[in-house]
């Protein structure tokens, strides 16, 4: 009895040890690695005049020891303590200076060593650009001579970054406001170290609090002063000479806000009491006007704690929401109020009403307009016209109206009506100019406004420029690009001069600006030329398919055949799968085509597209709609259509020839994550499957998830339904599980992957669990992503590739 047990207990301990695997860090296979190790093309940051473009040169990824930094999670933000900026901010190491017209980029002079530049911000006139410089004692503010191609240091390193908002410059471009660590700050309390003066209590009154399940939030008492101490800063006002005076004392400073003419600053601040239920964002806040002097004139908004809304995506709150400044006016106040008690579920015939109000901001706010659905936002022109936007989830529709602010009796007009989803229907984005005051509106010229759209429709993507008369409603076709073998994206159009600032790429041609002289014959000239870094796929076949699901569903993706392919041939190939589902209220958007085979091919830490040079075909970007009409809701039949869509893919593709369709792999990231979970637990269709980043048991996401309205009590079917943890039994199908440890995403805790993976290993499948020390919910180390694409290429080989030699 006793060598009996001695066997057993043997066995478990042998058992254990092989269940986790101690690995470092590994590198993919020389083809992939080719692809990865690449230098990235510079940013490109333009002024209005389009005199100069400023180039920032930034690093592919961040190392591991950069993610393993000192980190405090709280109230929804990362914040590095030691620095006092957002520990997963992204830095720039480089800035070149070009003219647009032409000639030589130069290096600016001055940068500091091992430079960190974060947050460029524009002078008032453009001649300058502040940006912050981080080093290990903190945050300094940097300010760069454009036409001289010079910067130099304007403080030390003592700003506070972390409730963003850093840089603020005053009108005259002669001083900036920043956000400054206060003399008094406490110390932090090390939480793992603290002894603790009592327990953590929640308490609820009755009210429904029906949140998400956000993270990083706070949770006990040492949280909240860690908090406080991290938000608390001083607005300092800070000369172009280095001096500086106080503008306002200590607080928790949010938000900071010149008027268009400087005369007048909006400042918003957080206040107690905080939540361990929501983000910062959603604390309570003071917002106030003050002139430029920093005196007070006006307390123009408070909100309280933010935790209980009406439930559904359309829901808000009460009370003055979304205070800005008119662009078009020197220093008006413009605020929305919900006339439904910012309740999706209460019927009402308008939705929210638009509000102006003149310094000192103590009278009777006027009415300019009201919108049927929830105001999104409002592009300002002159006092006869402005541009006002809303959108209403539960139906997809979007509505856009015209309305006179000097004269709101005369009633705002509706101009567009549409499901915004349907992307063939979308009249493209008013074209904007700077005006006195630095601030973008509308672009009119002699009653005319303009449009650029995507130019999405069944022939392909044409993208174009419209002349709209917002009066007549006359509309005239400008421009629209007719490459077959391009893309031609238009960026930016100036009335003026008949200038159209457009980029222009293929599937092997790197994104590079032109100008397009409309006055000309549309004659173009090259603005940048940066050259192509992927090489190794300049050759390999790439087009857009197109192919009906079993319901008629007209669905597309982008199919990539392997390096060297032999299309005469057709040799049957493994194939990779990759999609993330999309929920709509109509058949006729689901099946609309948005992908370009004229795209550049970029492959980014995600893509499986490396995979080309290592023998696969890949289908990338496979439309997996999920729709649910009238009264039905999409995910009352997520399943079957997930299983539909995936098998109209593989059909689609094997009727090519190219593919062996018993070797076919299925990815996808997050929600694409939870797709591949349940297409491998309810079909036979896959080989094996690839799940980062992954929520796999709904009942953890109570209070709704994606596109999903309902809570769990709601529709309890459906949470369980689509719920692969509760058929994780059904599992049969080789899964490769990959979570950031320290991943922020609501919902998708790596909690997640973790107790999914102890199911499918208590119930026998072929699972394998890598969790990614310091990574979010996007991987940013270079190690953890090599690493990444190692485990994606082991896994692919053994039972996908060679799937035949494992049976």
């Amino acid at each position: 009895m006793r060598t009996t047990f001695l066997l057993v207990l043997l066995l478990a301990v042998s058992g254990l040890s092989l269940a986790q695997v101690k690995l470092d860090y590994q590198q993919p296979p020389k083809e992939i690695m080719e692809l990865v190790d690449v230098p990235l093309a510079p940013s490109v940051l333009m002024d209005e005049d389009k005199e100069f473009m400023l180039l920032l040169y930034r690093d592919a990824y961040k190392t591991i020891a950069e993610l393993s930094e000192t980190e405090m999670r709280l109230g929804g933000l990362r914040i590095d303590p030691k620095t006092n900026i957002g520990s997963r901010t992204t830095y720039f190491k480089d800035i070149k200076v070009k003219p647009v017209s032409g000639g030589t980029a130069r290096s600016v002079q001055g940068l500091p060593k091992n430079a960190r530049l974060a947050n460029p911000t524009w002078s008032p006139d453009q001649s300058m650009v502040a940006v912050t410089n981080t080093t290990s004692e903190g945050v300094e503010v940097w300010v760069l001579d454009v036409a001289n191609a010079n910067v130099r240091r304007l403080t030390g390193p003592t700003i506070n970054a972390n409730l963003r908002d850093v840089i603020n410059w005053f009108q005259d471009g002669s001083a900036i406001l920043v956000k400054m660590l206060p003399e008094d700050r406490q110390p932090l309390i090390n939480v793992a170290e603290a002894v603790p003066e009592g327990p953590t209590i929640s308490v609820a009154d009755g009210k429904k609090a029906q949140n998400r399940t956000y993270q990083d939030l706070l949770k006990n008492p040492n949280d909240e002063h860690n908090f406080e101490q991290l938000a608390k800063s001083t607005l300092v006002k800070v000369k172009l000479d280095g001096s500086t005076e106080q503008w306002l004392p200590t607080a928790m400073y949010r938000s900071v806000s010149f008027s268009p003419d400087g005369n007048y600053v909006m400042v918003s601040t957080v206040e107690r009491p905080f939540s361990y239920l929501v983000p910062y964002s959603r604390f309570p806040s003071i917002t106030n006007i003050y002139a430029a002097d920093g005196k007070l004139v006006q307390n123009v908004s408070k909100v309280p704690l933010i935790e209980d809304l009406p439930t559904g995506f359309m829901s808000t709150r009460t009370g003055r929401r979304d205070l800005s400044w008119r662009a078009d006016r020197p220093a008006t106040l413009t605020f929305v109020q919900a006339l439904d008690g910012g309740d999706q579920n209460r019927e009402a015939e308008y939705r929210d009403e638009l509000f102006e109000l003149e310094a000192p901001y103590n009278g009777t706010p006027r009415s300019l307009m009201k919108t049927v659905n929830r105001m999104s936002y409002v592009l300002w022109g002159d006092d006869n016209t402005a541009i006002a936007y809303d959108r209403w989830w539960p139906t997809r529709n979007a509505k856009t109206y015209v309305f006179a602010p000097g004269n709101p009796g005369k009633g705002a007009k509706i101009i567009a009506d549409r499901n915004y989803q349907d992307r063939y229907s979308d009249p493209g984005n008013f074209v904007t100019k700077r005006n006195q005051f630095g601030r973008s509106v509308l672009a009119m010229q002699e009653g005319n406004t303009f449009l650029i759209g995507a130019g999405y429709s069944e022939e392909g993507q044409f993208p174009f420029l419209h002349q709209y008369n917002l009066k007549t409603g006359d509309n005239k076709e400008l421009y629209r690009s007719t490459y077959t073998d391009k893309l031609e994206n238009l960026n930016d159009y100036d009335p003026a001069t008949g200038r159209l600032m457009v980029r222009i790429e293929s599937s092997t041609d790197y994104p590079n600006y032109y100008f397009r002289e409309l006055n000309k014959d549309g004659e173009l000239t090259q603005v940048t030329n940066f050259a192509n870094p992927y090489k190794a796929l300049a050759d390999v076949h790439k087009e857009v398919i197109t192919y009906k699901r079993d319901d008629g569903l007209e669905l597309s993706g982008t199919l990539y055949l392997p390096v060297g392919y032999d299309m005469e041939k057709k040799e049957k190939m493994p194939m990779i799968l990759w999609a993330y589902p999309r929920e709509y209220k109509d058949k006729a958007s689901a099946s609309q085509t948005t992908a370009n085979p004229n795209e550049f091919t970029r492959p980014s830490w995600g893509s499986p597209v490396y995979w080309v040079t290592r023998g696969y075909v890949v289908l990338s970007g496979a439309a997996f709609p999920i729709v649910g009409e009238g009264d039905e809701e999409p995910n009352d039949s997520f399943r079957r259509q997930l299983v539909a869509n995936a098998k109209a893919a593989i059909d689609a593709v094997d009727a090519l020839g190219y593919i062996d369709r018993d070797r076919v792999a299925v990815g996808g990231h997050s929600y694409g994550a939870f797709m591949v979970a349940n297409l491998l637990s309810h079909s036979d269709l896959f080989a094996a499957g690839i799940a980062r980043s992954g929520a796999y048991n709904r009942t953890l996401t109570p209070f709704g998830f994606q596109s999903e309205q309902r809570s769990y009590w709601e529709a309890p079917e459906v949470y369980y339904t689509m719920s692969p943890f509760m058929h994780a039994d059904k599992m049969k199908t080789p899964l490769l599980l990959t979570h950031g440890q320290a991943d922020n995403n609501s919902g998708t805790y790596p909690l997640q992957s973790e107790r999914y993976f102890n199911a499918l290993k208590g119930l026998g499948a072929t699972v394998r669990l890598v969790m990614l020390p310091k990574e979010s919910h996007g991987y940013r180390a270079k190690e953890s992503i090599l690493h990444l694409l190692w485990e994606q290429d082991q896994w692919l080989e053994k039972y996908v590739k060679n799937r035949k030699q494992v049976r």
